[in-house]
């Protein structure tokens, strides 16, 4: 949901003719699928489509389920497979499994408080929502001048919210919000295990005793965005720039030099006017940089490349390259020696940058940068052409718990 709210919110809002729209979120997976857990597809009663969950295998299906939603204003969790006896049955061809919830929204009233919040309102931290059963009651679809209005459960409160947005992990803004979800004697324990995801930013389904039954809650967390920080206002990086920018990272381009530093040259990237190390040294401090961050050294000058490297590898980040050839890399190497870096935090710098994939112009160069950190990000030593390998293709997504 997080991923397609502000469009969510933006159709509910319309000033002169606010649009419904149903949501489809996955909430589980199993096996090889093509998006994690979380992903969002969003379909307006206008027809907008935004988003994918699979891909094109399930759209269909999915869409279909949405405008059903719409009708009737009732949520349900719909599973899609892999089907060996009918080979074009609605499903996943990867061999995989999804769980979807299809939620449909409604504008709100006047006076009221859409469930989603206002366009203007900040991105959550959190969305939580309880999710229906196969047993639910029957629901009620809604009539006459309330038909675009949600329907409601048979005997619930029609304005009892099934979904709530958490602005931070406080825990009694936790447990406040889950009032809505949750009955009181399940507050304490549910609290606890939401703010738990919340703190590790965990995304999946929390399975809760209630007597003989159980509850579920679709925990969807967000972080900040891991911090890409590319040093050199040159070709390469604003190649760098360019081609990182679909990965949805927080991107700084940091260059001493003001003749090169034109922010319109870097769209999508904060532009700072600073020594590298100065830089770096400042965003650590303030907190900044994280284990998940990135340093791209590309100036290819010693004496901003020495600095620069030498206080990005006393960090605890997760990715520092450098640009240059084998005889540059040795220079730079005995150079940051000689500046007290031990052996052990040169071996964690990638020299010269990028995976050998026989990259030459800046955006290929950029293109193996982004190849190497995305391997360096799920802990692969060694990277091989996908047919050679007999793994699953897709890192495991967050279990039910």
């Amino acid at each position: 949901m997080l991923d397609i709210l502000d469009r969510a919110r933006e159709s509910l809002a319309r000033p002169s003719d606010p649009v419904p729209c149903a949501v489809a979120t996955i909430v589980s997976a199993r096996g090889s699928v093509p998006r994690p857990v979380g992903t969002s597809m969003l379909v307006g009663a206008d027809g907008a489509l935004h988003g994918s969950l699979s891909g094109g295998c399930v759209e269909g299906a999915v869409h279909e389920a949405c405008r059903e939603a719409l009708e009737t204003g009732r949520s349900s969790v719909r599973s899609f497979g892999f089907s060996e006896e009918d080979a074009f049955a609605v499903g996943l061809m990867c061999g995989g499994s999804l769980e979807v919830l299809i939620q449909p929204f409604a504008p709100p009233p006047p006076g009221t408080q859409s469930p989603l919040g206002t366009v203007d309102d900040p991105t959550p931290a959190a969305y939580v929502t309880r999710l229906p059963h196969a047993d639910a009651p029957r629901t009620v679809a809604p009539e006459g001048d309330d038909a675009r209005r949600p329907a409601r459960s048979e005997g619930e409160d029609a304005d009892s919210p099934r979904a709530v947005l958490l602005a931070g992990d406080r825990a009694e803004e936790i447990r406040g919000a889950l009032t809505a979800l949750l009955p009181p004697e399940m507050l304490e324990a549910g609290s606890a295990r939401v703010a738990a995801m919340l703190r590790e930013a965990r995304t999946g389904t929390l399975r809760l005793p209630a007597g003989a039954s159980t509850i579920d809650l679709f925990v969807e967390s967000r972080i900040r965005p891991a911090h890409l920080v590319v040093c050199g206002a040159n070709a390469f990086g604003q190649a760098l720039v360019e081609a990182a920018r679909p990965l949805g990272l927080r991107i700084t381009l940091c260059d001493h030099r003001p003749a090169f530093t034109d922010p319109t040259a870097f769209p999508g990237a904060e532009v700072v006017r600073a020594w590298p190390h100065r830089f770096l040294a400042a965003a650590a401090e303030r907190g900044d940089l994280d284990a998940r961050s990135m340093v791209c050294v590309l100036t290819h000058d010693p004496k901003v490349d020495v600095p620069v490297l030498a206080t990005a590898l006393r960090l605890d980040i997760a990715y520092v390259g450098a640009m240059g050839s084998r005889r540059s890399d040795r220079d730079r190497r005995t150079a940051l020696r000689e500046a007290g870096v031990g052996e052990e935090a040169l071996s964690r710098l990638r020299s010269p940058i990028g995976l050998d994939v026989g990259a030459g112009s800046p955006a290929e160069v950029a293109v193996a940068i982004l190849a190497e950190i995305l391997a360096v990000r799920a802990e692969r030593r060694t990277v091989e052409p996908l047919r050679d390998g007999s793994g699953p293709l897709h890192a495991r997504t967050a279990a039910s718990g």
